[in-house]
């Protein structure tokens, strides 16, 4: 399954300018999701990380990791028709940076599910630009309902 941005909209609270996920190409609720992130030297962080030399701050990419995450949770909630609205919390991350990502690059983030309990989700995450990869992380989210 894919999503546009405006699916991914009424999946996740996030607006401009910290939307980090463009569309999502494949997508198995519950299960994995892989989604893109198209960096723009237009993009607001790039005014002050760096001005001579813009990097994505690695912050931003774990972002983009956590965004995809919730979409894989959310999406399986829209599907079964479950319409609790809940609200995904980042409680914490173990990340690794192997290379930067600068203007030009397509992000392609990949998100696993690890284990997920009622209210604690645990993630396997990495970030690709290309063939390489840029990014690694292993993420914890607790989710409450409204």
């Amino acid at each position: 399954m894919e999503l546009d941005i405006r699916a991914i909209k009424k999946l996740i609270p996030q607006r401009y300018p910290f939307l980090m996920i463009d569309k999502v190409l494949h997508l198995e609720p519950g299960n994995e999701a892989v989604a893109i992130k198209n960096v723009s030297i237009n993009e607001p962080f790039f005014a002050g990380h760096f001005p001579e030399t813009p990097v994505m701050p690695g912050a931003l990419i774990i972002e983009a990791m956590a965004q995809t995450a919730i979409i894989l949770f959310a999406s399986g909630k829209e599907i079964t028709g479950d319409d609790t609205k809940s609200l995904y919390y980042f409680g914490s991350c173990k990340a690794r940076f192997f290379h930067p990502v600068v203007p030009g690059d397509q992000l392609r983030i990949k998100v696993v599910n690890v284990k997920s309990l009622p209210a604690v989700a645990y993630v396997s995450g990495e970030a690709f630009v290309d063939d390489t990869k840029v990014a690694e992380a292993e993420l914890v989210f607790s989710m409450k309902n409204e």
